[in-house]
């Protein structure tokens, strides 16, 4: 398990806490202020979002909320660089030129979608492009630890390496991209799966004495949640501009490397054998972060397969429109989806720092919490009302 061990001071073992802080806030700073100019150009240029049948909102909303974010999130890495105590990780990777430059693929190809409209094998080519990049650049999963069968750690070779990295890179951004479809709800979901990988990531910082190669997940999590954060006052109900495809893309894109730069790298000779939590956790946290949105989009296929529809056909039917139909407003849908996700990205991720038994029950509480807030205006309907 990973030992955590803060120093009150400023930053621990070699972990330099305050300056990933303020990367996280210049993210959150940029990001507020260029939004603001964003929508202003978003109206101009077109890039408005008329309400369709099965869209919540009511009135036309401009996109391209994800070009801000973009923004602020390359102005957060620019400042990383020049800080004494985090240009190391420059200096020994590319992961954060690598999601730079995949990023900027991803949030082009969002630009295009949000103001022309592009077809799925478009956007989907345009989103193999960026995890390509990934792939290209380095970020990539090298490394797979196997608990059964005596496998133990598989090395892989370039090509299922560069494979597995841009299935779950795509799979993510698509996650993602599937769940934007209620004010605040891809950036909210975004701040609190940035927010549980990095604290993943400075364990693995603590635990491994501030190794310069844990650096990248660390930084590029507190960028995005930083954006994340600096877009919500913005996109919050009632929403003044969406990210569109821009933004959840570009977000789906950050997660999965992010994992992936965190993750892929951990081998068993890191850890004692017999911590096989802290060896599987990474696996189990990218699962966690993204249960909620990729749950969706699995129920979605399978419901439009069923429908004799495309995979790809919107409708009316994901979860936050089934929580909706419950009774919540948009801002209860979106706090309730934030409850879940954030309970089990932060149960998996707190469970590598502590030990399990002391995270156990109060995730317990928490599910209990979650399932009354889930059904609160029911449980109102049933008993209050009456």
């Amino acid at each position: 398990m990973i030992s955590l061990a803060l120093d009150v001071g400023g930053g621990g073992t070699g972990v330099p806490l305050r300056e990933l802080a303020l990367v996280g806030l210049t993210a959150a700073g940029v990001t507020y202020l260029i939004t603001s100019l964003v929508r202003v150009f978003a109206v101009k240029a077109g890039a408005v979002a008329v309400p369709r049948e099965r869209d919540v909102h009511v009135i036309p909303t401009p996109r391209l909320g994800g070009v801000g974010m973009f923004i602020g999130v390359a102005c957060a890495i620019g400042l990383a660089a020049q800080l004494p105590a985090l240009n190391r990780g420059f200096a020994y990777t590319h992961d954060m030129i690598a999601v730079l430059t995949a990023g900027l693929v991803i949030v082009l190809v969002g630009i295009i979608d949000d103001r022309w409209g592009l077809d799925a094998l478009t956007k989907f080519v345009g989103q193999l492009t960026a995890a390509g990049v990934l792939v290209i650049m380095g970020v990539s999963w090298y490394l797979l630890y196997v608990p059964f069968g005596d496998i133990g750690t598989v090395v892989l070779d370039p090509l299922q390496a560069g494979l597995l990295t841009v299935a779950i890179t795509v799979t993510t951004i698509n996650a993602m991209n599937f769940v934007d479809g209620l004010d605040g709800l891809a950036a909210g979901l975004g701040l609190i799966a940035a927010a549980a990988i990095c604290l993943f990531s400075l364990g693995l910082l603590f635990d491994q004495g501030g190794d310069v190669s844990y650096y990248p997940p660390a930084l590029i999590t507190a960028a995005l949640a930083g954006a994340c954060l600096g877009f919500l006052p913005h996109n919050f109900s009632p929403a003044r501009i969406f990210m569109g495809d821009s933004g959840a893309m570009l977000i789906g894109l950050m997660l999965a490397a992010a994992s992936t730069s965190a993750s892929g790298r951990v081998a068993r000779s890191a850890y004692g054998p017999a911590d096989m939590f802290t060896l599987l956790s990474p696996l189990i946290l990218v699962a966690a972060v993204m249960f909620i949105p990729m749950l969706d989009m699995i129920m979605a296929v399978i419901r439009r397969t069923r429908a004799g529809v495309g995979f790809y056909t919107p409708d009316k039917m994901h979860l936050h429109h089934r929580l909706l139909e419950i009774g919540h407003t948009q801002r209860r849908v979106a706090l309730v989806i934030y409850l879940w996700v954030g309970l089990l990205a932060f149960a998996v991720a707190a469970s590598t720092l502590v030990s399990p038994a002391v995270v156990m029950p109060i995730f317990g509480v928490g599910v209990v919490i979650a399932l009354i807030a889930t059904f609160a205006p029911r449980l109102r309907r049933r008993y209050i009302s009456r």
